[in-house]
């Protein structure tokens, strides 16, 4: 160690009680900073997780003009061929197939336009949170062939229950007239108002039957291993989509792009996260910049005198700003430790949303909030402190420059 650094360590600990509390304070801001930016994370997780295990899934395969036209011809003429594609790929937890149609259906009393979903009752259990949403009745089984679930405000609106027959029409794939008779077997409840009021969900042999469909499919719905797998997984059905040349109609969509709301309501939460962040910052910085200036004031005869015995300017202020670094740094590094440490706790045993944890589950959303701890999360809020602490020490320290031995000396 330099005699500098040596002079600088001595100087931090003159006054051990406002150097701990400096220290304190910058530790604390690296604390708080990881802490909510891994519960923002691992909120947002939870979020885009729940909503894509309702309907949407992480990835969609799916002809290109489908998301926006929603068009009964626009099909995946091979879903067999899709699934290879799935199951090749080792971020891809689960798959199903689904095929979708606009139809009128009947009750005894009432009828309402809705969307009718083909769904595999197997694979949609693995790939969505249908079969934990049901709320009266029963789920789907492999074997139904003319059974139906219904959401919960469409029931309330046709006046139907399970047990009920319900007559479904619309057009055919080939222009015929699509017509079947359903049983209600189960009644669902998402919390998402739009979903439960125009949906019902069938066997998909039976819709294919119905609405001449014969093997093909509007949509092959995937769910990752993890939201950090979404990325990558899509690039790779993308690139093999793209070798195949009787595959050129058909795209693939991550939850961004088929979820556009959720993603835009994400990133404004982010944003007004980081003012809130920015403000805790800032407080942090004129109180380092105050502790800085104090020490320099009450320090300006003795620059007096080193200046009057041949210490330059330079060398002073070198040495001071080594001070306020020194502080930053072990600030910095008690904060990520602790905040890693305490983020890691909560992120395997997760943070009870207390009394909220019912509602939740009703939306197949867990009451237990965890944080994700990431690169992203440990350092990004450390390193804006050291930077703003680093500006703001280097104001009172520049300031060392200005004084004259003389004056500095006779100082009081």
């Amino acid at each position: 160690m330099s005699i500098d650094a040596k002079m600088a360590w001595r100087n931090i600990w003159r006054n051990p009680r406002r150097t701990g509390l400096t220290i304190s304070a910058i530790a604390f801001a690296s604390l708080l900073l990881i802490f909510m930016l891994s519960f923002q994370f691992g909120s947002y997780e939870a979020l885009i997780n729940s909503s894509v295990k309702i309907h949407a899934g992480h990835l969609k395969i799916q002809a290109k003009e489908y998301q926006n036209k929603r068009d009964m011809h626009l099909i995946v003429p091979d879903p067999s061929a899709a699934g290879k594609i799935l199951d090749n790929l080792h971020a891809i937890d689960a798959y199903t197939f689904r095929a979708n149609a606009f139809s009128l259906i009947s009750s005894k009393e009432r009828t309402y336009g809705v969307i009718v979903t083909g769904i595999d009752p197997v694979r949609e259990a693995k790939v969505s949170s249908l079969a934990k949403l049901i709320r009266v009745g029963s789920y789907l089984s492999e074997k139904d062939t003319d059974k139906a679930l219904l959401g919960e405000l469409l029931a309330k609106n046709l006046k139907a229950g399970p047990g009920d027959e319900l007559i479904i029409l619309g057009q055919g794939r080939d222009g015929s007239i699509a017509a079947t008779v359903v049983q209600v077997k189960g009644i669902y409840r998402s919390g998402i108002d739009e979903f439960d009021r125009s949906t019902i969900h069938i066997p998909l042999k039976t819709f294919q039957d119905a609405y001449s469909m014969r093997n093909s499919v509007h949509e092959v719905v995937a769910v990752c291993k993890s939201l950090r797998d979404v990325s990558t997984a899509k690039k790779n059905i993308r690139k093999v989509i793209n070798n195949q040349t009787n595959q050129y109609d058909i795209t693939v969509l991550d939850w961004q792009e088929l979820m556009p709301g959720l993603f835009q309501g994400i990133q404004m939460d982010l944003i007004s996260g980081i003012i809130f962040y920015v403000i805790l910052i800032l407080v942090v910085a004129f109180s380092i910049l105050n502790t800085f200036l104090m020490a320099i004031f009450e320090r300006t005869r003795e620059f007096g005198v080193l200046m009057a015995i041949g210490t330059t300017p330079g060398r002073l202020t070198k040495i001071v700003l080594f001070e306020s670094m020194s502080m930053t740094m072990l600030g910095i590094i008690a904060g990520i430790i602790i905040g890693s440490i305490i983020t890691f706790y909560f992120q395997v045993n997760g943070i009870d949303i207390y009394g909220s944890s019912e509602i939740l589950s009703q939306f197949g959303i867990s009451g237990r909030i965890h944080p994700r701890l990431s690169i992203l999360s440990v350092f990004s809020g450390p390193l804006s402190v050291f930077l703003i602490t680093f500006l703001s020490a280097l104001y009172p320290t520049l300031k060392i420059r200005k004084l004259r031995p003389v004056e500095a000396i006779a100082y009081v």
